[in-house]
């Protein structure tokens, strides 16, 4: 079987804080009506399956065709599955709840749940879009729990202003929320475990309040480590984390960027388009929004016909 770039078909996710901006912005195709706060571009999970949209592999899951072809897709025969990443996009009209996700040694004292790591690149953000982003110093598991009975958590973490073209990095265990007005793109190790502190005493469409998760939260947070060390990146190695890293990239018309062999790449296209071209295969045409995983066996380069940016995840 001869390798090429992998186009990858979304896995739509309708959410209370979400919105119509994945269509506005990169043409996804929404369910009428539906509030979609994550399009998952990459997934290998029980709750989201990534299927191939384009050549022999189209209509087979991701996840299956790593399996099959571990060492042709991902660069080793031992690689593990199920895939270990996810890339999703995010769509926050509203505000996200504070919340949490543990680490693997979290998990492994409670007996549940999937550590995640996570990153978060501004696409878009309105004037003002904040994030919240770990606990102010001093704050203990002590305190962090009256605020959550008082309705104050939001008092004890650092509210950070954004801007577009910021990546923002939040190992397991750092409490956060995203704020009202951004389109984001998620990169995270493949996990949905989440644990909910405080959600702004919101109800849903049946005017229930969604479920917390207080106990799992504190026992979750790393209330040793202040989110005023979180740093933020702009340009070149965005995250180089023992689970991903992440590049962005920038490329003008008319220019080519060289894919060669040796290592599985997944490219996120932020703006632009054109297409990947090799030899062996049919060429790959790409547009804004749309997730490419490009093969470690596959040699080829991808040309631009506009101006473009993008991200590309390795692992």
């Amino acid at each position: 079987m001869k390798m090429y770039p992998l186009k990858s078909v979304p896995v739509l996710k309708e959410r209370i804080w979400g919105g119509r901006k994945l269509r506005e912005a990169f043409g996804k195709d929404l369910p009428a009506g539906a509030r979609i706060g994550e399009s998952w571009e990459v997934a290998d999970l029980p709750e989201g399956q990534s299927t191939i949209a384009n050549g022999p592999f189209q209509g087979r899951t991701l996840g299956e065709v790593v399996a099959q072809h571990p060492e042709e897709v991902a660069g080793r025969r031992d690689f593990p599955t199920p895939l270990p990443l996810l890339v999703k996009l995010l769509d926050a009209q509203d505000i996200l709840s504070v919340q949490v996700h543990p680490d693997a040694e979290t998990c492994r004292r409670m007996g549940r749940g999937a550590p995640k790591t996570e990153c978060w690149y501004i696409i878009q953000a309105e004037p003002g879009a904040y994030i919240y982003k770990g606990l102010k110093p001093g704050v203990t598991k002590e305190s962090f729990a009256r605020a959550i009975e008082a309705g104050t958590t939001a008092e004890l973490l650092e509210k950070v202003s954004v801007e577009v073209g910021q990546c923002h990095f939040l190992p397991a265990g750092t409490a956060h929320s995203i704020g009202a007005g951004l389109l984001i793109a998620e990169i995270q190790t493949p996990s949905d475990t989440t644990y909910r502190v405080f959600d702004w005493n919101r109800v849903d469409d049946a005017g229930r309040p969604r479920q917390l998760h207080i106990e799992e939260a504190l026992e979750s947070i790393h209330f040793d480590a202040s989110g005023d060390a979180l740093g933020v990146t702009t340009v070149g190695r965005l995250v180089d984390s023992e689970y991903f890293k992440v590049d962005k990239g920038h490329r003008a018309a008319n220019c080519e960027l060289l894919l060669a062999r040796g290592q599985m790449k997944t490219l996120l296209f932020l703006s632009g388009g054109g297409e990947i071209v090799s030899s062996e295969s049919e060429p790959v045409k790409f547009g804004a929004g749309d997730c490419l995983i490009i093969p470690a066996a596959f040699d080829g380069a991808a040309t631009f016909s506009r101006e473009t940016e993008y991200l590309n995840v390795t692992l």
